[in-house]
């Protein structure tokens, strides 16, 4: 009700006037007549503002909203606490942008810096900069990153990556002249470190993610193993939701960290904005793409904070940059830092604690009914998982007619499953009888 603005007849009579008008009419007398409404518009009487809330609420249970979902695949449904997208309407935060000059932009910096903060110690890596666009973005600078580090063209990858993110990679790899290596998976659903291996063989890295795209978890300590003694580097593609019961990267060997930020407090939102998480070795802080808050002491010991490094273009000469990268995703970086700190360790643990024991629930529960079964059922997996069935798309529709968001039926026909800490085991059953009354009706077709 902020921007009603309650102008009385004679008040706008008056203003009219003023312009030497006589009423609203002649105000828009320019727009052709046929344009116009030729009648009142259908509104009630004038209500007070606790009427206009209950018209308004009524309005909103007459649409047909959204029911269970049970699809990840890269952007998830996670519980936000109140406090972060209220702290998050800050003016000084909504309205923020690039912090060039430090002295004016104080309160951004440290911020920034409380971000990467988290990120490091999330990942267990030394430095992580001031985020860029998103997880597909990250791993595509991470790619660069290994190249400069390296001196070499030859990147590896897993096929267990986002096939979004794999698009975005071979995007950039087509532009900087390099040379993709896609690495296989195996029966059980993770990547093939003796493929790794054999072809680490001029190569500056590997990426490879954890869990993958199929839920699985990755054995990353073969794979960093493998990087390493091929003489590369390797780059963890991670959920940060994760990293409350699983290793984190520098735990395991990584020298890059990379990921999407979007489960630490952003709302699905349609796909974005969101915000790409980078961190890595201090031997590597210096080939992070975009820039760095640092802290330092002034001139009188006063605590203040700094950009650090700026390798992006618009602050030093085009040749010397790492990354054109140009905005840091602010508000959403600091929305993923007020969600951790809020969390706090206790909550990140309970959190992905959750998600494992509920998406394995699900499993169990769908793979009782005929006609289901766990594709990789010998692998850990964490909050999604891929089952097989023999039509994917009618299971789809039966789920549609109740408002339930199913999985996310792959290219093979399989399906994509996903359970998070907002799914409930009544939702599982429910979900459950649906499907198996689907299969049951479609009798014995293939």
């Amino acid at each position: 009700m902020r921007s009603y603005v309650p102008n009385t007849e004679k008040e706008r009579l008056e203003m009219l006037a003023e312009i030497g008008m006589k009423s609203m009419d002649d105000l828009f007398s320019d727009i052709p007549a046929d344009l116009k409404l030729d009648r009142e518009l259908d509104l009630p009487a004038p209500l007070s503002e606790a009427e206009l809330r209950d018209l308004l609420h009524a309005y909103t249970v007459m649409n047909e909203e959204g029911g269970p979902l049970f699809r990840g695949a890269g952007a998830y449904r996670h519980y936000i606490p109140s406090v972060v997208p209220q702290l998050a309407m800050r003016s000084e935060f909504y309205t923020a942008y690039t912090p060039y000059q430090a002295e004016m932009s104080q309160g951004m910096l440290q911020s920034l810096f409380e971000y990467q903060t988290v990120i490091c110690t999330l990942t267990g890596l030394d430095a992580a900069n001031a985020s860029v666009y998103d997880g597909a973005t990250a791993a595509a600078e991470a790619m660069l990153m290994l190249r400069d580090n390296k001196r070499r063209k030859k990147i590896l990858y897993s096929a267990g990556l986002n096939p979004d993110v794999i698009a975005v990679m071979k995007t950039y790899a087509h532009c900087a002249e390099l040379e993709l290596v896609e690495i296989p998976l195996t029966d059980k659903g993770v990547t093939d470190v003796s493929a790794v291996a054999a072809n680490m063989e001029g190569a500056a890295g590997v990426i490879a993610a954890n869990p993958n795209y199929y839920g699985c978890i990755e054995p990353m300590e073969e794979i960093a193993a493998a990087a390493h003694e091929g003489k590369g580097l390797l780059a963890a593609y991670v959920n940060p939701i994760t990293l409350g019961a699983l290793k984190r990267p520098g735990d395991y060997g990584a020298d890059i960290a990379i990921g999407e930020g979007q489960p630490l407090g952003l709302p699905l939102a349609y796909g974005g904005p969101y915000v790409g998480f980078m961190a890595a070795t201090k031997k590597l802080m210096r080939n992070l793409p975009g820039r760095i808050a640092g802290e330092t002491r002034d001139a009188e010991g006063n605590r203040v904070f700094v950009l650090t490094l700026q390798a992006r273009e618009q602050h030093i000469r085009r040749e010397m940059a790492s990354s054109n990268i140009c905005s840091n995703q602010m508000l959403c970086a600091i929305m993923a830092s007020m969600y951790c700190c809020v969390m706090g360790p206790n909550g990140m643990r309970e959190v992905a604690a959750q998600n494992i024991a509920k998406a394995h629930l699900l499993a169990k529960k769908l793979c009782e009914i005929d006609g289901v079964s766990l594709r990789y059922p010998e692998t850990p997996f964490f909050n999604e998982f891929v089952i097989d069935v023999k039509n994917a798309e009618a299971v789809n529709t039966a789920l549609a007619d109740y408002s339930i968001t199913g999985g996310l039926i792959l290219p093979d026909g399989g399906m994509l499953w996903c359970a998070t800490e907002m799914n409930s085991a009544e939702e599982f059953d429910y979900v459950c009888d649906i499907v198996r009354d689907a299969l049951e009706d479609m009798g014995g077709e293939d």
